[in-house]
């Protein structure tokens, strides 16, 4: 567990995130994270929630509608 503080950054505030956590999620200057709230309290992911529940939905297409789509491929 990590504690964060809150710093001004500003007309906003910030919150700096340790090098090691960078590194674990796999983060650099200028990536974008996204906070999701849960039952649990929120979540910060680089991945974009929405996105992957989008790409879920394309793979389940993609297996049921294969031949359609290779034939499309042609």
């Amino acid at each position: 567990m990590h504690m964060l503080k809150l710093t001004q950054i500003g007309n906003s505030v910030g919150v700096i995130l340790p090098k090691e956590v960078l590194s674990r999620l796999k983060l650099e200057k200028g990536d974008v994270i996204f906070i999701t709230e849960t039952p649990e309290g929120f979540a910060i992911t680089p991945h974009d929630p929405a996105f992957e529940a989008q790409m879920t939905a394309a793979r389940q297409i993609m297996k049921k509608r294969r031949a359609v789509l290779h034939e499309l491929a042609k």
